[in-house]
Order: C-alpha cells, then structure tokens, then sequence
C-alpha cells in the first residue's frame, strides 16, 4: 500500500493555467489505471481531445463546465464525470476560483 499527499507529485504544466500530477501510476504498481489530479485556473480549459478509452472524474472544488458532443454542462464541486470512449470533450473553467478535480485513465500499452 502507498499512501502520499498529491502535494507530493511534481506539477506538469499541460498548458497555461493547466496543472497536472500524475499521484498513481505503473511506476507505483498500478497496473490498469493512473490517477490524475488537475488545477484548472479560472479562464483555463483542459485541452479539447478525444480518445480510444473511457474515463471518470470527480470535481473537488470550483466549479466550470464539462463540453462534450452533446453541449455543455455545469459542474461543481461533488460532480461527476463519465465520458465514454471516443467522445471529443474538455473541462473549462468559467469561475472565479481553481478547479480541482480527480481524473482516472486506464494505463494504456
């Protein structure tokens, strides 16, 4: 078992106003998923990408909008986020405070 702060993981720049920490990965024995934890500045949108794989998020705070094929959709702290495979999405900041949120991806080879 580990157990750590995501304070303790170095911050990745994704983009400006994007900060990404990879907190659970391969290289901690996960061998099927990676946990990510992403501060969206106010402003600040995570990349507009689509992938061949599902994945789940967990707003902790803030607030924005989830943008999907299907439009936007309000989010805040306590949400959560489905976004199936192969759907073109991001997660934009339109508050006044970070958004913080838990992303889980599976680990793909």
């Amino acid at each position: 078992m580990i157990v750590s702060s995501y304070l303790d993981t170095k911050p990745i720049q994704e983009l400006p106003g994007v900060v990404k920490r990879e907190v659970i990965t391969a290289n901690d024995g996960a061998p099927h998923f990676c946990m990510r934890v992403f501060d969206v500045e106010p402003g600040s949108s995570t990349p507009s990408h689509e992938h061949p794989w599902e994945h789940e998020m967990y707003i902790l705070s803030g607030r924005g909008l989830a943008v999907g094929e299907e439009g936007e959709t309000e989010i805040a702290k306590d949400s959560v986020i489905f976004i199936p495979a192969n759907e073109h999405h991001c997660i934009r900041n339109n508050g006044n405070k970070t958004l913080r949120l838990i992303c889980v991806i599976p680990i793909v080879i």
